[in-house]
């Protein structure tokens, strides 16, 4: 997350302060690179690995961060992540040859083994995964963000620029997400396998531009996102999820531009990384300021190397999917780093250093190969293939170099595989370890099979046969299990309901498992049409709500056959004027709100002796719960007791 000691920018001073720390900065990061201070005769590779912690037996978050760090006190390689149910762990950095990728995976999983053995103390267990599928909208409250300065600050500084009332997501796939939120911290449901590519300066355009030509295709075969809040969405949701959590433009009647600070880029890099630094601080205003000042000029003048601390933390509140990165090195030199930031954690470690090693590999061969590829691919082509491929991952079809269109599987399979294969050769890669990761990449290829597409095959495949919950808890289980077993995940099999020994349905929240997709009348309809839809979609209670979608009664069966019996009992002639909605709706039903529980909707029904509650929030109708939906739990729970 960047440099920890922030704060809000509290007064007019502070903030021209920092601007002109931030202004140093980048003069003296133009000294250093226009006088070669930069270590440009070595490449290293780094990564970053975030996690979810998930209880052991309910599968859902388990917001247990701060506690698990104080049972591991002397690990300075693991940190916490923007919720209380993420950590992070910091991969070495090594130098970009020999056994360096095997090294890293043995680290990655060495690392994971042992903050698993800690968190099983705590009745959690690690999920990798770029989004939980069992994440609630509820768990993205303020209550589960992680206690810590920098997180404080960043929430309060993002929610200063905020211009609307909320955050929006809109977000369609297989399914549709529309839906508001009050917090930024809905960035926390994305997770990722960040990996650090050093690049010296005089190459960092042409890999910069390269990287993101890359991002695409790399993308579409490493996919892994595809589900949030029980909804099918994009192949990689993160990338929307994202921008849009951080989001704080509102809609205008003119059209003037302005770029989220989630953003892919809008053009080529043309001279140098500056370039960057300097559109980023002219787009996106000051969101926070360091605690330690630094002089970088001054620094510069002795002949010393700054940490440039003002640069990188503006830096780290512009969050590009291919972000560049200052740092120095152990040896007083500083060094350029590409941060990939496209590619989800998991399914397996397998799986991540699979992609690492797919996008590294085609970096090294196709710098080589085809130097500046801005002469042989549009900006405009390659940021419309990253848009297509976080929607529809391996199903893709790109415009390719020199206006090709090409599938993501022939291209993986005809062009990206072999060069990926090379670039490993290239930086003396042992042979075992590229045919280990790149064997992965052409199998996903050849099966059409990666995370994202087991996901909504096996999501689908549960949501047939149960309820919501049970679905995603199953799948939750299922990858966790799986990832453990270091299986990658194109050849994991479809989970199946009796796979998970016991689920406990008994802490779900009204809005868990409440229905949806309603059928509602106004009060001025006609009885005959609420008599159809009850007919026609075999319902037993049609909610009334107003134009602005408040509840304002209730229509039952109970209360229609009613009405039916009393007509039929009227002689020929006497029926009067037309019977709408508002002369036999119960005017006053019972209502529940979405965050009361399981228990609590049973109680009400079952003292009432009522089938349904209308779900109210801020008195609109969002929801409704039936008898139906309990026979549904409680069937499910006898199939388990009886198997």
């Amino acid at each position: 997350m960047g440099e920890q000691r922030v704060s809000v920018v509290k007064s007019k001073d502070e903030m021209q302060q920092f601007v002109k720390s931030l202004l140093d900065d980048v003069k003296a990061l133009e000294y250093m690179i226009e006088n070669d201070w930069f270590e440009s005769n070595v490449t290293r590779i780094g990564a970053e690995q975030e996690m979810v912690l998930v209880d052991q037996k309910t599968f859902k978050p388990a917001c247990i961060n701060i506690e698990a760090l104080k049972l591991m006190p002397e690990w300075p390689w693991v940190e916490t992540e923007l919720a209380k149910f993420n950590l992070e762990i910091n991969l070495d950095p090594r130098e970009f040859k020999g056994g360096a990728l095997r090294d890293m995976e043995d680290e990655a999983s060495e690392k994971l083994k042992k903050i698993e053995g800690v968190v099983n103390k705590l009745g959690a267990t690690i999920v990798l995964t770029g989004i939980l599928p069992t994440l609630r909208k509820y768990d993205m409250e303020m209550s589960n963000l992680t206690p810590n300065q920098r997180y404080y600050a960043l929430m309060e500084a993002i929610n200063q620029q905020l211009e609307g009332n909320t955050y929006e997501l809109n977000m369609v796939g297989i399914d549709e997400l529309l839906l508001t939120h009050d917090s930024p911290l809905l960035e926390a449901v994305n997770t990722s396998f960040q990996v650090h590519l050093q690049v010296a300066p005089s190459q960092f355009v042409n890999m910069y531009n390269l990287s993101q030509a890359l991002a695409a295709p790399v993308m579409a075969l490493a996919a892994n996102s595809p589900i949030v809040f029980g909804r099918r969405l994009w192949h990689e949701s993160r990338i929307a999820m994202f921008q849009q959590a951080l989001d704080t433009r509102t809609s205008h009647s003119h059209m003037r531009e302005r770029s989220p600070r989630v953003n892919f880029g809008r053009q080529w890099l043309d001279k140098s990384i500056l370039e960057i630094y300097r559109e980023d601080i002219v787009r996106f205003r000051v969101l926070l300021s360091g605690d330690v000042h630094e002089d970088a000029l001054a620094l510069i003048s002795d002949g010393k190397v700054p940490k440039l601390r003002s640069l990188q933390v503006h830096n780290s509140t512009v969050y590009r999917w291919n972000r560049p990165c200052y740092g120095v090195s152990e040896n007083g030199k500083p060094h350029l780093r590409i941060e990939n930031r496209i590619l989800p954690s998991g399914p397996t470690v397998l799986d991540e250093m699979a992609n690492a090693a797919f996008w590294l590999g085609c970096m090294v061969q196709m710098h080589a190969d085809q130097g500046d590829i801005r002469d042989k691919i549009g900006f405009e082509d390659v940021s419309d293939n990253f848009s297509k491929a976080a929607k529809f991952g391996v199903d893709t079809k790109f415009t390719w170099m020199h206006d090709r269109k090409i599938s993501a599987v022939d291209l993986a399979i005809e062009e990206l595989i072999p060069r990926a294969r090379k670039g490993l050769e290239m930086q003396g890669i042992n042979p075992d370890d590229i045919s280990r990761y790149l064997d992965v990449i052409e199998e996903r290829a050849k099966d059409h099979m990666n995370g994202a597409r087991w996901s909504l095959r096996s999501y689908t495949k549960l949501k047939k046969e149960t309820t919501e919950d049970e679905a995603l808890t199953v799948l939750t289980y299922a990858m966790s299990v799986n990832e453990k077993s270091g299986i990658p995940g194109h050849k994991w099999k479809s989970p199946e309901l009796a796979d998970l020994k016991e689920y406990r349905p008994s802490g779900l929240k009204v809005s868990e498992f409440m229905t949806t997709d309603l059928f509602t009348v106004q009060k001025d309809d006609i009885i005959d049409l609420v008599v159809d839809m009850m007919d026609w979609r075999k319902i037993r209670y049609t909610p009334v709500e107003d134009k602005s979608g408040k509840l304002v009664g209730l229509i039952t069966l109970r209360i229609v056959l009613r009405h039916m019996l009393k007509k039929r009992g009227q002689l020929k002639g006497e029926e009067g004027d037309v019977v709408t909605v508002k002369d036999i709706m119960n005017s006053n039903p019972l209502t529940i709100g979405p965050n009361a529980t399981i228990h609590e909707a049973m109680s009400i029904m079952r003292k009432n002796m009522i089938g349904c509650l209308p779900v109210i929030q801020n008195g609109e109708l969002i929801g409704i719960i039936t008898e139906m939906d309990f026979l549904k739990i409680s069937g499910r729970l006898i199939d388990r007791l009886e198997n």
